[in-house]
């Protein structure tokens, strides 16, 4: 069954900034924020940790950060979707600046992580795309401008809102995360008390002076601005 996301949520990305027992030490820094907030995190963990974080992180929802859409047999290298699965991975991203697929591979890696019951996790550079890719869709859209990714500097209000609009118009069930050059709580609590149902980091996070208390700060921001949103005035 596919793991059901709540809102809010939070997405931590490792990509190759950390790699080893630094891994499982922020996974399980993460785990103990998802708890004491009641925040459910995305942790998008690289091919090689996936089931080791799956077996001691049991409240985190892991990510795989890309899956081919061979089926089992031939296809040396590749990474079959089953295997991810099998190690314990809930759910895929797709499309990702750093490794960006044609149109048509994303709706097959969509089709493929709904067959095995995988969370897809979308990116998309423009509003275009992001209209593009909602008809496909996908369980979450994290709209990021490519330019912004990696450089500490998060997307403007104006983006954020038409990135929300865009998706909700086509597939008012698709989550919008906003993740791209987020590096506060701040930025965390604009874009959730804006309309998202998530936001993510992952340089942000891992090159901070203090990662750990970074992404604490992050997953207490998330709750908040979701609870501001839903309950009365901005604190």
């Amino acid at each position: 069954m596919k793991r059901t996301i709540r809102e809010p949520f939070f997405e931590v990305g490792i990509k190759n900034y950390i790699y080893g027992d630094d891994v499982l030490e922020l996974a399980k820094v993460a785990e103990s924020a998802s708890e004491k907030y009641d925040v459910d995190v995305l942790f998008v963990t690289p091919y090689a940790d996936i089931r080791r974080v799956a077996e001691q992180c049991k409240k985190l929802i892991i990510l795989a950060p890309y899956m081919d859409v061979l089926r089992p047999g031939r296809g040396m290298a590749d990474v079959l979707p089953e295997s991810i699965r099998a190690a314990g991975a809930h759910g895929v991203v797709v499309n990702h600046c750093e490794r960006p697929m044609a149109l048509s591979s994303v709706r097959q890696t969509i089709e493929r992580a709904n067959e095995l019951d995988m969370i897809s996790f979308a990116c998309s550079d423009t509003i275009a795309e992001t209209q593009a890719i909602a008809h496909l869709r996908p369980d979450i859209m994290n709209p990021e401008p490519t330019e912004l990714i990696g450089k500490g500097v998060a997307s403007d209000m104006d983006f954020i809102l038409a990135s929300i609009k865009a998706v909700k118009e086509i597939c008012p069930d698709v989550l919008v995360e906003i993740a791209a050059g987020i590096t506060s709580g701040e930025q965390v609590y604009q874009a959730i008390y804006a309309g998202a149902e998530g936001a993510g980091a992952a340089s942000g996070i891992v090159n901070a002076k203090d990662p750990f208390a970074t992404l604490e700060e992050m997953v207490a921001n998330a709750r908040k601005a979701y609870d501001d949103r839903h309950g009365g005035e901005i604190a």
